[in-house]
């Protein structure tokens, strides 16, 4: 069997999206799968991020990447007025900044992810649900925390093409 054989013997099951959120310091993330990247999809994770994880908590940072569906706006425009201030007044959102979400802690999760579940085909939506969340749990079981401290002595080690050389 060739590879014109292989892609004709691919059916496609479909395409979902993933919305992940990771809490560094204590370990534990959590995935999502909706079947698109809309607004509505992204206030549907959001209300579930408050209520269900975090339904205590006064206030719920998060970062953001920067797509024009990740805004508080989403909920104002998929929920009542009463429920969109309800879920906005516990969190604090910050966007990741354009050239600097290179050391994004949910993009390194999402590369985890990647590596450890998604690397196979996954024939529909159920099977992925089922996969996503038993990689988050199998995670949060081990609590994979992710250590974001980088030291300006790191920076330089680590980037040291960005930093001039000073003869002593």
């Amino acid at each position: 069997m060739n590879d014109q054989d292989t892609c004709r013997n691919h059916r496609r099951g479909g395409v979902t999206n993933l919305f992940l959120a990771t809490e560094p310091l204590r370990g534990r993330r959590s995935v999502m799968v909706s079947d698109q990247r809309t607004r509505l999809d992204f206030a549907r994770w959001v209300k579930a991020l408050v209520e269900v994880p975090y339904p205590e908590a006064e206030t719920i940072v998060l970062v953001l990447d920067q797509l024009t569906t990740h805004t508080p706006a989403a909920l104002a425009a998929t929920s009542p007025p009463t429920e969109a201030k309800r879920l906005t007044d516990n969190l604090e959102i910050h966007d990741t900044p354009t050239h600097g979400n290179w050391f994004n802690m949910a993009e390194l999760e999402l590369s985890v992810l990647q590596r450890q579940c998604l690397a196979a085909r996954i024939p529909d939506r159920v099977a992925m649900e089922h996969a996503g969340t038993a990689w988050a749990d199998r995670r949060n079981a081990a609590t994979r925390r992710i250590d974001g401290q980088f030291t300006t002595t790191d920076a330089r080690s680590k980037l040291h093409r960005l930093y001039p050389a000073f003869a002593e």
